[in-house]
């Protein structure tokens, strides 16, 4: 991973990802190494590739709100600074045509983190998170992965205005896909999420979020069969 130059960006819609990403780059490091490289041009690296101009809804706001409901969750997670680490790879390589976005973001932490000084261990932890958003589909003991899930699929969970806004976002990604491909293909993943027994696993993440979510779901799903 090439950092990119830093420049001062005044329009930084959250500018206080900056600073998150290089507190959760000290505390993943462990101990202090004064020849460790400095974080900030990798967040800036990270940050451009969320803004990349075919995204609409896998985009900073996304990023920022993943961070947001891991930090209400934080509680349930074993390596809060590995959960927070992979928030920040896991869509960060994103092609809307593409299958293998997963897999190219874990390379990519894969890459990046060791350059950081960040262990092995640790970096191994953070790619298989970040594969494991392909299913969302955690094992029972794997709480950093039930938190990783939940953080990603909080957005379902939205009110009535935020989860059409979430809905319209995805849609106009796959603008290239023709209306009749999308609606199957579309219903085919909500007809998956809500066969699930439970689409939130840690307990607060359940008691937030399922309801609304499941609610949301069969909306959309219906307006879709209806289209």
């Amino acid at each position: 991973m090439t950092p990119v130059p830093r420049t001062e960006d005044t329009t930084d819609p959250a500018p206080e990802l900056r600073q998150r990403w290089a507190d959760t780059v000290t505390a993943a490091r462990g101990t202090k190494n004064p020849a460790a490289p400095d974080p900030a041009p990798y967040a800036d690296n990270l940050l451009s590739r969320w803004r990349e101009p075919q995204r609409r809804y896998h985009t900073v706001d996304h990023l920022n709100a993943v961070l947001l409901r891991i930090d209400e969750l934080a509680e349930h997670a074993d390596d809060l600074p590995t959960v927070q680490l992979a928030a920040w790879f896991h869509d960060a390589v994103y092609r809307p045509d593409r299958s293998e976005n997963e897999e190219r973001s874990a390379a990519l932490a894969e890459r990046a983190l060791p350059e950081l000084g960040i262990g092995a261990a640790r970096t191994a932890e953070v790619a298989r998170l970040v594969r494991l958003t392909v299913t969302h589909d955690p094992a029972p003991d794997d709480p950093d992965g039930e938190v990783l899930c939940d953080a990603d699929l909080a957005v379902l969970a939205g009110s009535p205005d935020q989860y059409a806004a979430y809905a319209a976002a995805v849609r106009a990604e796959y603008a290239f896909v023709p209306d009749p491909d999308f609606t199957a293909g579309r219903t085919a993943v909500l007809t998956q999420l809500l066969s699930l027994p439970r689409l939130f696993r840690t307990p607060r993440g359940y008691d937030l979020w399922e309801h609304t979510a499941r609610r949301n779901l069969s909306t959309e799903r219906d307006l879709l069969r209806g289209a």
